[in-house]
């Protein structure tokens, strides 16, 4: 009997605002109070409810129950996969589906992705049956993994390429019987004196017949139901059309009596070569399509399958999903790191390029990161995993590149408002067309009214329009993947474009963000390495970030630094030490003043240092000056081509900073800056943002800090520094995955191609339809005598869509204006 007990539904909610037990007990008396509800668990320490009912309850209500007791469900994120969509109009209808169920604050639907993404508290299985309701087929895509679009859309390029082969073998004698008879006249003998005309028609009506109800039986299935539920689409367009021609050969061939004299004739051949046409064209764009996706499947194609896990009892070979965090990994020379980590033994090189864009190796040794999807070089290494899942950087850059391929920018709105009305216009059109060539148009009417109204139908083209955007979208967001650039939201593709001022974070962003020995120089008769190991020597004491900077380089050089006794500081002057029997004194002019010394030799050095922002130091050594020293943050090796190269495109560049006037503006000549802002408090950004666009225009702020989340939020558009902190990162729109600053004019030129690349085939989608639609109805006729023939219309529609594609795919070989930082050298 056990058995036959139906398991209960469990559903898992979010909650914030819980603070104790008190709370987890009001949340759970409210959630056992919705009808239907069995019971329910509150973990405080998850913040998460999870709710068993014995009925499918509905989770708006456990949603309101909760924020009636006084805390906060936040919103989800819920990703759909459509089947079925083929033009802007199903993509009108699916979104406003979605956007009539109950607790759904936002849906964007891509017809390129073939996704839906809905945002607020609605039940994933209302979605479904939503979608459902309007004649699509859909499902929740739950893992980016391993959700199978990309073999779903090989199998149905697959099918299509059959349906295409199907139907151009049997619509080519239709072809050759009908218009080979009108087109060469010993055919059209030998066709009349051995099968006649009757057998003839009989012939085309069979092969049509197999051409409509197999492969082009999904015109029929989609198109009608739609057209009934009074939303018609693209298939909507077809199905009428073919149907209107095969319909009216069936009259011709079957009861010519009903049909007015000089009007009997077939039309199997254009009911055929359309369907094949129009199959074809959908060929061609699954193909081109599957190509605009290719740079999430490379990401995806770079997670490991395996790895090799110390246990107990040796190594052990597990599959990714089974290695959690903590798990120590063997990897060997060659092989792909599998999940993020930190190295315990070993040292090597990992080839980061597939995540930064960067092409040269970066040195790894114990305690470095390692990134998942990354290829180790030439050393063995043992990692400590640390990120596992959905929670390693290669899922959160697929994440962030799917959610921008899939959001919409604000040029799309205009073509949204068209295309809700574009179909049942176009069948108006058609509908007109007949009527006036029924009534007024030359013998015989009929015949010419069928035509035209047919061409109208099938010449135009939403698909154009609908793909028109989200192609580019998805190209142009993978191939700045590629080139280490991510945008965490499609928008700043568009608002990048418009972008008149970039304004930089100076620590960190144009500098290394790590003060470091920028200059020595020594007076005769002292060694360099002599002077900076007794310096160094002395400085050791010291935290002081000058001071670890001079200690830093003396180790770099591999100097040993000796004993340092009789260490004094001495207060706004300097320090001293002795140094292997040697009196070593380090500090400003005044302190080598105080000392008797002339600091005259080094004046030509000082006022050079002074020009760069530097503040320099000096060293005697036994009561003589020994050496001019300058410790600074030094500028990036990418950041002056980075400047250039946004001078390049037109824009003005500005600093903003917490150093003194001089300092920062000593640097910006350096760099040719066009803008200083300096002496800025890190709570200033903001009104610094403001005021620099007041000046300027639209801005984008680049910042790595966490100081720098507000300004990054303020900004039109926050680019962040992947090497920067995570708050940072979330604050942004859109990241640089290197630390190197050549991304910054690499996005924004990738952001405008890929803008023209829209505006190409808006202008593209919107004139075919607005000049061939009125060529279709017969505009021409009256002064030149021209008919566009259905046939011809059926091949302009399906290489329209084509053309939209293969135009976004000329992204994919898009050149950055900056080549990487190996090529600079």
């Amino acid at each position: 009997m056990d058995a036959l007990v139906k398991p209960p539904n469990t559903q898992a909610l979010p909650i914030k605002g819980m603070s104790c037990a008190s709370c987890v007990g009001r949340v759970e008396r409210a959630l056992v109070a919705v009808p239907g509800v069995i019971s329910a668990q509150v973990n405080l320490a998850t913040e998460r409810a999870d709710v068993q009912s014995d009925t499918h309850v509905d989770r708006l209500s456990l949603v309101k129950a909760i924020e009636k007791a006084g805390y906060e469900v936040p919103e989800q994120h819920f990703d759909l996969v459509i089947d079925g969509m083929t033009c802007a109009a199903c993509v009108g209808r699916v979104e406003r589906a979605l956007r009539a169920v109950p607790g759904v604050d936002l849906a964007e639907v891509n017809l390129a992705t073939e996704r839906a993404r809905v945002t607020g508290h609605a039940d994933p299985a209302r979605l479904v049956a939503a979608v459902s309701a309007v004649g699509f087929d859909a499902h929740e895509r739950r893992k980016v993994e391993n959700d199978g679009t990309a073999q779903h859309r090989d199998a149905e390029t697959a099918k299509l390429r059959r349906d295409v082969m199907l139907a151009g073998a049997l619509t080519l004698p239709v072809f050759v019987l009908e218009m080979g008879a009108h087109m060469i006249p010993a055919l059209h003998h030998l066709i009349m004196a051995t099968i006649g005309m009757q057998a003839n028609w009989l012939i085309q009506f069979t092969l049509t017949t197999m051409v409509l109800a197999f492969p082009g039986i999904r015109f029929y299935a989609h198109g009608f139901p739609a057209l009934l539920r009074g939303a018609p689409d693209m298939n909507s367009l077809v199905a009428v059309g073919t149907m209107a021609a095969y319909g009216y050969s069936m009259v011709a061939t079957f009861a010519p009596a009903l049909l007015p004299a000089g009007t009997v004739n077939v039309y199997f051949e254009a009911a055929a070569v359309i369907v094949t046409l129009i199959l074809v064209g959908r060929y061609l764009e699954a193909r081109a399509k599957g190509r605009t996706s290719q740079a999430i499947q490379r990401l995806i194609g770079l997670q490991a399958k395996t790895a090799r896990v110390r246990r107990a009892d040796g190594l052990v070979e597990l599959a990714i999903a089974d290695v959690t965090p903590g798990d120590v990994i063997e990897l060997r020379p060659g092989e792909r790191v599998p999940v993020d980590g930190a190295v315990v033994e070993g040292e090597s090189y990992i080839d980061e390029s597939m995540i930064t864009g960067e092409p040269v190796p970066v040195a790894k040794t114990i305690g470095a990161e390692v990134v998942g999807g990354t290829v180790n070089q030439t050393g063995a290494l043992v990692i400590r995993a640390t990120a596992v899942g959905g929670d390693t950087m290669l899922a959160q850059i697929i994440r962030m590149v799917e959610a921008a391929q899939g959001s919409k920018l604000p040029i799309q709105a205009m073509v949204d408002r068209v295309t809700m009305w574009f179909v049942p216009a176009v069948m108006a059109v058609a509908i007109l067309t007949f009527g006036v060539w029924f009534l007024f148009g030359p013998s015989p009417a009929l015949t010419f009214a069928l035509v035209n109204a047919v061409a109208v139908l099938i010449i135009a083209c939403p698909c154009a329009m609908g793909l028109a955007t989200p192609t580019s979208i998805m190209v142009g967001t993978g191939r700045g993947a590629e080139m280490g650039v991510l945008f965490r939201k499609g928008e700043a593709l568009q608002q990048l474009r418009d972008t008149r001022v970039v304004a930089f974070d100076k620590t960190g962003t144009l500098t290394e963000g790590k003060p470091a020995l920028t200059d020595l120089e020594v007076t005769a008769g002292f060694a360099r390495n002599d002077v900076l190991t007794k310096v160094a020597a002395v400085e050791a004491r010291s935290e002081h970030p000058i001071a670890r900077a001079i200690v830093d380089a003396a180790k770099s050089e591999g100097l040993a630094l000796p004993a340092m006794t009789a260490f004094d500081s001495l207060t706004g002057f300097g320090v001293a030490a002795m140094v292997e029997s040697q009196r070593v004194e380090i500090g400003a002019d005044r302190y080598m003043a105080t000392l008797g010394l002339d600091v005259g030799p080094f004046a030509a050095t000082a006022e050079r240092l002074a020009t760069e922002g530097k503040s320099p130091l000096y060293a005697a050594i036994d009561g003589e000056l020994a050496a001019i020293i300058a410790v600074a943050d030094p500028i990036k090796a990418t950041t002056p081509q980075a400047i250039r190269a946004l001078h390049d495109l037109g824009l003005r560049v500005a600093m903003v900073t917490g150093d003194n006037q001089r300092t920062a503006q000593a640097i910006a000549d350096q760099l040719g800056i066009d803008h200083v802002v300096a002496e800025v408090l890190p709570d200033g950004k903001v009104d610094t943002v403001r005021e620099l666009r007041a000046r300027f225009g639209k801005l984008a702020f680049v910042g790595d800090g966490i100081n720098d989340a507000p300004a990054l939020a303020e900004a039109d558009v926050g680019i962040a520094i992947g090497t920067g902190t995570d708050i940072a990162i979330e604050a942004a729109d859109v990241v640089l995955m290197a630390g190197t600053l050549q991304a910054v004019p690499n996005a924004i030129a990738l952001s405008k191609a890929t803008i023209r690349n829209i505006k190409q085939n808006l202008f593209w989608a919107f004139a075919y339809n607005t000049a061939l639609i009125p060529v279709a109805a017969g505009v021409l006729w009256p002064a030149f005598g021209l008919l566009l023939s259905p046939v011809f219309a059926a091949g302009a529609m399906a290489l329209s869509s084509v053309f939209v594609l293969t135009n976004a795919l000329r992204l994919r070989g898009w050149a950055p204006p900056v080549t990487s930082a190996k090529e600079l050298t």
